[in-house]
């Protein structure tokens, strides 16, 4: 009888899971998939789209998301080359869970920046005191 396979603890520094959550957890990654969540784009519509991506973190990004599944790269033969990115039906997967973060961002953004400019404020007070 075998035993049930447990899952691998995300918390485990060896664990391979960790390296799927490190290209899906990263910023770059979010807003590519939230990008293509609307429909096919090519480079400079993304580039254009993700303010404050510079060329070289896109294709970087772009890369690894195709190597992993989750986007798919169409070229076609003309000239100049076009290229189209798209979301494979794994990375359309990633879409909802994506859109409850943004939904949760949203809901929370006013406490977050109240929180950091508490925390600002206080430690601005504690330099005073030590001068």
């Amino acid at each position: 009888m075998t035993e049930p396979q447990t899952r691998p603890c995300v918390l485990d520094q060896n664990s391979d899971i960790r390296q799927v959550l490190d290209l899906i957890a990263d910023k770059w990654t979010a807003l590519i998939i939230l990008g293509l969540s609307r429909d096919t784009k090519r480079y400079s519509e993304l580039h254009r789209e993700i303010g404050g991506v510079s060329q070289k973190m896109l294709t970087q990004t772009l890369r690894s998301l195709e190597n992993s599944g989750l986007i798919q790269r169409k070229v076609y033969p003309v000239v100049p080359p076009m290229v189209e990115y798209s979301l494979t039906p794994l990375g359309k997967t990633l879409v909802p869970p994506l859109k409850t973060l943004c939904d949760w961002a949203s809901e929370h953004l006013q406490e977050v920046k109240a929180n950091r400019t508490k925390a600002i404020d206080e430690k601005m007070k504690l330099d005073e005191v030590a001068l």
